[in-house]
């Protein structure tokens, strides 16, 4: 007598495949989408870095601490990217470098912040509630010699007495970065930058 063998598979059993499947994809959807953001938010770390040695240096040759996209005062960098629409610093010569619906960092001189564009960047990049772009700053305390930066512009960092193109009014030596307006969601900002 021949036994009757299956072939293929009972419907609970691809019913079972296809809900694991969907489990799957609703873990690793939202995670791919902070990946992406957290990828591009790097960015404007990357920028900032390359601007620090120069600014360092310019600082302690000349007093001044200003990027100029115009070569006539201040140093030069790169300051946009594929995601980030500009980097100022409260010194910038000439108009606000930061771009429309950032805030003005006028006054907070050793201040540089990376501002996000509004198209071609992930939707956590962009304020939830008025679709501005959002930023991250590094803040340069000349008197430690420190780096620090922090989530949002530069508007909560602290201020040296007197603000001027040549400024000898320096920070004191504990002063940092203080996160400001127009924030980046906590898990997208780099771990190193809390």
């Amino acid at each position: 007598m021949m036994k009757n063998i299956q072939k293929g598979f009972t419907l609970i059993e691809l019913m079972i495949v296809v809900a694991i499947i969907g489990i799957l994809a609703a873990v690793a959807i939202p995670a791919y989408g902070d990946y992406t953001a957290r990828a591009q938010a790097a960015e404007g770390f990357t920028l900032m870095d390359g601007l620090k040695t120069p600014l360092t240096e310019l600082y302690t040759g000349n007093g001044q601490f200003a990027i100029d996209t115009t070569g006539a005062s201040g140093v030069t960098g790169i300051t946009t990217g594929k995601y980030v629409g500009s980097i100022c610093t409260g010194d910038s010569p000439g108009s606000n470098l930061c771009g429309t619906g950032v805030a003005n960092v006028a006054g907070k001189a050793f201040s540089v912040v990376a501002s996000y564009k509004t198209v071609g960047v992930s939707s956590r990049l962009l304020s939830a509630t008025s679709g501005t772009p959002t930023s991250v700053h590094m803040f340069y305390n000349p008197n430690s010699g420190a780096w620090t930066c922090a989530n949002g512009d530069g508007a909560n960092d602290p201020a040296p007495a007197t603000v001027a193109a040549t400024t000898s009014a320096i920070p004191a030596q504990s002063d940092i970065a203080i996160a400001g307006a127009n924030t980046i969601p906590a898990n997208v900002l780099p771990k190193s930058c809390g």
